[in-house]
């Protein structure tokens, strides 16, 4: 068969990616042979050394520049332009690097992306244009030599193997001539198959828990269903009920402003249009209203979620039905086990708190996998919104997969009721022996209060730890209220702290996005004891109130005075275990409004 005959044996793909890459600042910098990877820009040229370019002693930056990303951009930009030189930009850097990088030489995750971003560019330009016989050869047989070499190198688990796979189904189905008797999209999709089965928890939780990866993991899968059906090849019922549950973790992780807390080595990101396919895919109205912010679809039935296997738990205030959908508070709780692999943080009672548009309590990114300080920051306890004994890690550093003993977490309990929600949980750490329980209550779905508790039978210091935005610097304050009471005062919410010796600011940075990192300041609440109970009252926007806090056998009570009259506006009696907890709230018309949640009730 000739090469020309091959081609038009083309067959047309769906691209989940391509609403992600129609940015004309990249495709014109691409002409300019510039490229700006993990906070880096550099010029290249259009045909540059593929193989000892780039940014020198950052291995990251090339692993991101040859994946090819910017050939949709590139695309994009020439069928709304026209414009030659946007082609004649793709075509210099695809033969450029055909010529010069052997078969194999970039670890099979990177092949397997680069494979996929080919395939998805090279049928947006040819929607558009009668692509160059000789180049289009180029491109397929080097495409078929990648893939050839991709099938017998496959990554043994995890999210490098699923996007493999997944680049080995768009290449069988896009390109049938390396795969006449299609034997390996078989191969692929029964892979596939097996892949979320052993990736994809019970509970729909991706086994590295981290929430930027669960989301590029499941566009594969669901691109792997949207194919599948675009070929008309059946998948099984397994199949798409373990992606569909994944579908469902996704979907409540999301923050009110449809962005998505970077748990566990992820950005900020967002992450909407992968919420959009899993509605289309399933035809889930409640998918559909995530992924347009309450604009179609029917909302959620759940707003408090717990995921009992991979520890994830979340509150929520509403889905947009009582009030904007984006002025709604938010909190994910992290309780669960340290993510399969390397990405996992040691993050275990690590809380983010939102409140509609303002993120109060952020989880801080990635930054970078670099070998580094820098590296360890982000990955370690000290980078969490949870308690450090020490100023240890809960879990040994490495900058990969952990070795040896690492800590343990516990979903305790979950009580919830429509004005409150109860969660208590626990982490155990191989490094000390002080055991660290967090009870966090969602009062009214307004405002939380964190409770604290660190048991052990030596003294040790304990300091817990909120990490605010970078809009928070020079603009946070801090007064004393008691001597063991503080006051905190951020642009978004005030924290009253309370059990503690002392109350200050240290320097912190929060990445959004792999590569870049802007200063930002942490709250860090100290105290050194054997045993103690630190408690934070956590509430959106600045009001004239007074916080007054008792602690008893793990067990707390705490109250929210008018200040000045010192009427009780809330009160939470929350004691230790499954005891009966009541919060109640003194109304404007002289009522109390109240939430019991029953004695043991879990």
């Amino acid at each position: 068969m000739t090469v020309t005959r091959r081609i038009a044996a083309r067959r047309d793909v769906v691209c989940v990616i391509e609403a992600l890459h129609r940015d004309r600042r990249v495709a014109d910098d691409a002409v300019l042979g510039r490229f700006t990877h993990c906070g880096v820009t550099i010029e290249t040229g259009r045909r540059p050394d593929w193989i000892d370019g780039g940014l020198e002693g950052d291995e990251e930056w090339r692993i991101e520049w040859v994946k090819g990303y910017e050939g949709l951009d590139l695309a994009h930009a020439f069928a709304e332009t026209g414009d030659e030189g946007y082609l004649e930009t793709w075509t210099d850097l695809v033969s450029s690097f055909a010529e010069q990088v052997p078969v194999g030489l970039d670890s099979s995750d990177v092949s397997a992306r680069r494979i996929q971003n080919w395939i998805y560019a090279l049928q947006r330009f040819s929607a558009t244009t009668e692509l160059d016989d000789a180049f289009v050869a180029v491109v397929t047989i080097r495409l078929a030599l990648d893939v050839d070499h991709l099938r017998e190198h496959l990554t043994a688990e995890r999210n490098h193997r699923t996007l493999e796979l997944y680049a080995l189904v768009i290449a069988a189905i896009a390109l049938p001539s390396i795969d006449p008797d299609r034997c390996l999209l078989a191969f692929a999709l029964d892979e596939m198959e097996t892949n979320a089965r052993t990736d994809l928890w019970s509970d729909g939780t991706h086994r590295e828990c981290s929430t930027d990866y669960h989301h590029i993991v499941l566009r594969s899968f669901l691109g792997t269903i949207a194919n599948a059906r675009n070929a008309g090849i059946p998948l099984s019922t397994a199949f798409l009920e373990r992606v569909e549950r994944a579908c469902d973790w996704a979907m409540h992780v999301q923050r009110p402003d449809g962005t998505t807390p970077s748990f566990s080595d992820g950005d900020n990101a967002d992450h909407r249009a992968v919420l959009a396919l899993g509605a289309d895919l399933f035809d889930r109205a409640d998918l559909r209203w995530v992924a347009t912010g309450g604009l179609a679809g029917a909302p959620p039935r759940h707003t408090n979620v717990t995921f009992p296997v991979g520890g994830y738990v979340v509150q929520r205030s509403g889905w947009g039905t009582d009030r904007a959908y984006v002025d709604e508070r938010f909190a994910l709780l992290d309780c669960g086990p340290l993510g399969d692999g390397g990405h996992g943080h040691y993050d275990q009672l690590h809380v983010e708190l939102v409140a509609g548009r303002e993120v109060i309590a952020v989880d801080p990114g990635r930054y970078t996998y670099t070998d580094s300080p820098e590296r360890h920051w982000f990955k370690g306890t000290i980078g969490h919104n949870t308690v450090m004994v020490d100023g240890l890690d809960q879990t040994p550093y490495r900058r990969g997969k952990p070795k040896g003993s690492v800590s343990t977490a516990t979903l305790v309990s979950r009580r919830s009721h429509a004005l409150l929600d109860l969660v208590e949980s626990s982490v155990v750490s191989p490094r000390y022996d002080a055991v660290h329980t967090r009870r966090l209550a969602f009062c009214a779905g307004e405002y939380w209060v964190v409770h604290d508790v660190l048991r052990a039978a030596t003294t040790h210091r304990y300091e817990a730890r909120w990490h605010l935005v970078p809009s928070a610097l020079g603009r946070t304050t801090l007064e004393r209220q008691t001597p063991d009471a503080w006051s905190v005062t951020t642009p978004t919410a005030t924290f009253a702290i309370h059990g503690v010796d002392s109350v200050g600011l240290e320097d912190g940075w929060v990445s959004e996005e792999y590569g870049t990192r802007l200063a930002a300041p942490v709250i860090v609440a100290s105290v050194t004891e054997a045993d103690a109970d630190i408690v934070t009252v956590v509430t959106p926007g600045h009001h004239e109130r007074e916080v007054t806090v008792e602690t008893r056998h793990g067990g707390c009570s705490v109250k929210v005075n008018e200040i000045g009259r010192h009427r009780v506006l809330d009160a939470l009696d929350w004691p230790s275990g499954r005891e009966r907890a009541v919060w109640r709230r003194h109304s404007t018309s002289g009522e109390w409004l109240e939430a019991i949640l029953a004695a043991g009730a879990c």
